[in-house]
């Protein structure tokens, strides 16, 4: 069942571009990547595109991880040098690889809405990770800088 967020850190989650997904292995050993998502209220997506790799999308350390240990950390955050500024959001959940199907079409397109670049990087029917969020903890201030 999909933790429910609070509005501000729906916002939050929304407004930006790029997180930090953390997956372990089945020895529990941390791999890191930034990614880019889409959230539909309920569910985070992302998807492996065409940008080169060194092996297929599903051989990705990160994909392989997520076959083996599917809880994840996901965190969206903002730096500033102005420390008054800092803000996370941090969602704990499990991932899985999505197979093919409306779901997966869905979040391809939602992935392409937000992103241009996908437009030519995200082939059909791509490697799609859907993360259902189980726990989100933030801290700081989640609302826009002005």
């Amino acid at each position: 069942m999909a933790a429910a967020l609070s509005a501000e850190a729906r916002a939050f989650i929304e407004a930006h571009r790029v997180g930090r997904l953390a997956t372990a292995d089945e020895e529990g050993r941390p791999h890191v990547v930034p990614i880019c998502y889409a959230y539909d209220g309920r569910r985070i997506y992302t998807a492996l595109d065409l940008k080169p790799k060194r092996v297929a999308p599903r051989r990705l350390k990160r994909v392989r991880n997520v076959m083996v240990n599917p809880t994840v950390a996901l965190v969206i955050d903002d730096y500033s040098e102005n420390w008054d500024e800092l803000a996370y959001v941090l969602v704990q959940g499990v991932a899985v690889v999505l197979e093919p199907g409306d779901e997966r079409s869905r979040a391809e397109a939602m992935l392409r809405a937000k992103y241009p670049q996908y437009g030519r990087l995200l082939q059909e029917g791509c490697t799609v990770l859907r993360i259902t969020p189980e726990k989100v903890a933030s801290w700081g201030r989640l609302s826009p800088h002005g």
